[in-house]
């Protein structure tokens, strides 16, 4: 899970992973976006794929690259499960936000 996290830590990361969202793509493709060095496309690459973000599958002569949806949903279920604990330590209370905000005022 960490490594799931940190992979998506960085800028250039994110914005593969979203390009990947839409179709599978070659490294070439993937590079073509931006304005970085073949090594570090390829870096970025790998620490998406040690994360398990993104899966290689070789057609022909070329990988494409392609989204591993089981990671982002394990991603997604933890977060999720992070937020349903922080709402059970959070008090509810039955006031509307209107009706604290009169409370407070008198």
């Amino acid at each position: 899970m960490n490594d799931l996290f940190k992979a998506l830590s960085h800028p250039v990361r994110r914005r593969i992973v979203g390009m990947l969202r839409e179709r599978p793509m070659t490294s070439g493709e993937i590079a073509e976006a931006f304005d970085l060095t073949w090594p570090t496309v390829t870096g970025h690459l790998n620490a998406l794929k040690a994360a398990h973000l993104i899966a290689p599958e070789r057609q022909g002569t070329s990988i494409r690259y392609r989204l591993e949806i089981s990671a982002v949903e394990e991603g997604l279920a933890f977060m999720i499960a992070l937020l349903d604990a922080a709402k059970a330590l959070t008090p509810e209370t039955k006031e509307s936000p209107d009706e604290r905000q009169t409370a407070s005022s008198s």
